[in-house]
């Protein structure tokens, strides 16, 4: 079992920066893959970034430029540098992280409003 703890959610003006972090415990020597989705109102949940434990990285292509995912293995934790926020980008946005099952965290609502 692997637990998810998430901060760094906020309220900010188009344009504005923001960081989320997300902290892995339990079971995290089986972590493969962490990352982050995100989940508007109506909408499905859509995949947003992931890192694998080797450091490659991929972008949904709507943020490709503007957010950096990154990972620090000693301390179980991803991070999801999001800068130049678009209103599009308002969203709960959810840690994920894969071992042989898929782990989410409790959420974390990111709104980009002036």
């Amino acid at each position: 079992q692997v637990q998810l703890v998430e901060s760094g959610g906020g309220l900010v003006q188009p344009g504005g920066s923001l960081r989320l972090s997300c902290t892995a415990s339990g079971s995290t020597f089986s972590i493969e893959i962490m990352g982050w989705f995100r989940q508007a109102p109506g909408n499905q949940r859509e995949w947003v970034a992931s890192i694998s434990v080797g450091g490659n990285t991929a972008y949904v292509d709507s943020v490709k430029g503007r957010f950096t995912i990154s990972r620090d293995n000693a301390n179980n934790t991803v991070y999801l540098q999001m800068n130049s926020l678009k209103p599009g980008d308002t969203a709960v946005y959810y840690c994920w992280v894969y071992t042989h099952d898929n782990y989410w965290g409790q959420g974390t609502q990111v709104t980009v409003s002036s």
